[in-house]
């Protein structure tokens, strides 16, 4: 019984210092954070824009192989507005037919290039993103473009057991964080 304390220390230990190096979490606070607190807690956006109200939307992809894409609003004056995860349903319900491929990575930020697949028989360009579904499940969201127009024609969400034999994928240990 005395390791009882020890490990119990060790995970306290653990799960504050994770809780304090997540987005959103202590460390980055809407309001409070600056564009310079965002910079040193996330690192270098890999894609951000201007927006309207002088403001800025930062994209941070944990991939290829992470589940997150972290995107933060900051107001005109370089303050956290807000930071979310992007790789989610929610937002993939908002890709919708016709969209153009700036208007998808505004909203879900960069995929993975190493992912990015086009099929010349459909004149098809298919971009992937890795997130964690509903059921706690490892699985990959695709936008399927017009290889001409550049347009979305439609989505896809699969869980990625479903693209090994007999199951093999299965890495819900992945996404019990």
């Amino acid at each position: 019984m005395k390791r009882l304390p020890h490990f119990t220390a060790a995970l306290l230990t653990a799960l504050i210092v994770g809780a304090c190096a997540l987005p959103g979490g202590p460390a980055l606070q809407p309001g409070v954070s600056t564009l310079e607190d965002l910079d040193r807690g996330m690192g270098p956006p890999a894609m951000y824009w201007r927006e309207a109200d002088g403001g800025e939307r930062r994209a941070y992809p944990r991939g290829p192989m992470g589940m997150q894409t972290w995107m933060a609003r900051t107001d005109a004056s370089g303050r956290l507005v807000s930071i979310e995860n992007v790789l989610d349903p929610a937002h993939f319900a908002l890709i919708q037919p016709g969209m153009s491929q700036d208007e998808v990575i505004r909203i879900l930020g960069p995929s993975y290039p190493g992912w990015t697949i086009y099929y010349k028989a459909r004149d098809e360009l298919v971009w992937e993103w890795r997130f964690c579904d509903d059921w706690a499940e490892p699985a990959r969201f695709d936008v399927l473009f017009d290889g001409t127009s550049g347009k979305v024609r439609t989505t896809m969400s699969t869980p990625e057991r479903l693209s090994q034999p007999w199951g093999r994928g299965n890495r819900r240990e992945w996404c019990s964080r």
